[in-house]
């Protein structure tokens, strides 16, 4: 759990920071440091569900 949470910790400063630097808004930085992670979050989701679906990951475990 504590190797997710440093993960996730670094997958949101580099969200702010990249964010930004590109655009020298601090606010704008912190919305996508905040919704950029969400979506993924939700995209890996159906990303697992569509990699077990067409065989090409394990099957889960029920």
């Amino acid at each position: 759990m504590i190797k997710t949470m440093t993960f996730a910790s670094m997958h949101f400063s580099i969200a702010f920071l990249v964010t930004w630097l590109l655009t020298g808004d601090i606010m704008i930085g912190g919305l996508v440091a905040i919704v950029e992670p969400a979506v993924n979050s939700v995209a890996y989701f159906f990303h697992e569900k569509a990699w077990v679906k067409w065989g090409l990951g394990p099957t889960p475990q029920h």
